[in-house]
């Protein structure tokens, strides 16, 4: 063998720009529609890897409530969303802007809302 065949390549560097994506329409555009606190609180839960009853458990609901909030068949109380983002450690105001636009979708009112805490 010569040395000539033992001499590697070196890979070539990549170079990764760091850029900022909006999470939520990204999110959005991801599932091919506006997000849900449900679908928000599934996908938390499925990205910890936990079982839908530890996750029940955790948020001091049933397993039921649980699986009805997922599929969007239940409505969340603003007071019971920040409940949940303390929890969860998530933005108080965005759970309350995602139960605010659920309400507003099932009545057929089609807003954009921003939700900010008062000073």
């Amino acid at each position: 063998m010569t040395t000539k065949a033992l001499k590697r390549k070196r890979p070539k560097k990549i170079i990764v720009q760091k850029k900022s994506v909006p999470a939520l329409p990204f999110l959005e555009a991801l599932t091919g529609g506006r997000l849900t606190l449900g679908e928000t609180i599934q996908a938390i839960r499925q990205c910890d890897e936990i079982k839908q009853s530890d996750f029940a458990k955790k948020l001091g609901v049933s397993k039921s409530y649980l699986c009805d909030l997922e599929k969007n068949r239940k409505e969340v109380s603003l007071k019971k969303a920040v409940e949940f983002a303390k929890i969860l450690e998530y933005s108080e105001e965005f759970f309350v802007q995602l139960a605010l636009e659920d309400m507003f979708e099932r009545q057929g009112l089609h807003f954009e809302l921003k939700v900010s805490k008062a000073a």
